[in-house]
């Protein structure tokens, strides 16, 4: 039963990924009909938004495509920036998806970026303390003191838990009300439409097992400190 619930919980994490890579993959052949590339697009539809101040770039090698709101930058792997590709052109609307949320001041994605600031080294620091617990616990000689380290340290654990709950919703957002919108507007054939679809929702997808990763982490803490 243990095995089971293991390899079930590798396919709900991983599973969506390797779609993710596949519809991704699959899609990102040259194709000499479509009128430009991810990045051509990504600035034709930057200035047909007026969108004034931001800009569009290449990733650095080993980032990938992402958008940058300090710098207001729409940021697009080697992959997709300079390719004539369906994978190219979707991922790009997808981006201004997210510089248009960042434009119009949309609440979830300016929570999320204010939360991811510290989500990470707050998890980490959580994870020092929990451990240090009986340590401090013991020397202080206040059970009391062990307990208060043990709230707050949950309650930081939970924030990375909140960041990925927020995330699902921006992501969805910049996807299906943004992106595919704009696509269907004739930037795309509708032949093209539906694994336009595809590719969004099999990397939205990755961020909802981001989301069940999380919670299975947040789980196994607490089932370590019941015992």
């Amino acid at each position: 039963m243990l095995a089971l619930l293991v390899i079930l919980a590798l396919a709900v994490i991983f599973g969506p990924q390797l779609w993710a890579r596949h519809a991704l993959q699959h899609h990102n052949g040259e194709r000499a009909d479509l009128p430009g590339t991810g990045a051509e697009l990504a600035r034709h539809l930057l200035s047909s938004a007026r969108l004034d101040g931001y800009a569009v770039e290449q990733a650095a090698p080993g980032t990938g495509d992402h958008f940058d709101p300090e710098r207001r930058a729409v940021v697009l792997s080697e992959a997709h920036h300079d390719r004539r590709s369906l994978t190219a052109v979707v991922v790009a609307a997808h981006e201004v998806g997210h510089a248009i949320q960042h434009y119009i001041g949309y609440r979830p994605l300016q929570l999320r970026q204010r939360l991811v600031r510290f989500a990470a080294m707050a998890e980490r620091l959580a994870s020092i303390v929990l451990l240090a617990i009986p340590f401090i616990t013991l020397v202080t000689r206040s059970p009391g003191a062990g307990a208060a380290l043990l709230f707050a340290a949950i309650a930081v654990m939970a924030i990375p838990i909140v960041v990925h709950l927020i995330t699902l919703p921006v992501e969805f957002d910049a996807s299906f009300r943004r992106a595919l919108p704009i696509l269907e507007l004739g930037y795309l054939e509708r032949s093209d439409l539906p694994p336009a679809r595809r590719i969004l929702a099999a990397c939205a997808m990755t961020y909802v097992a981001s989301a069940l990763a999380s919670l299975l982490n947040f789980a196994r803490w607490i089932r370590f400190l019941r015992r």
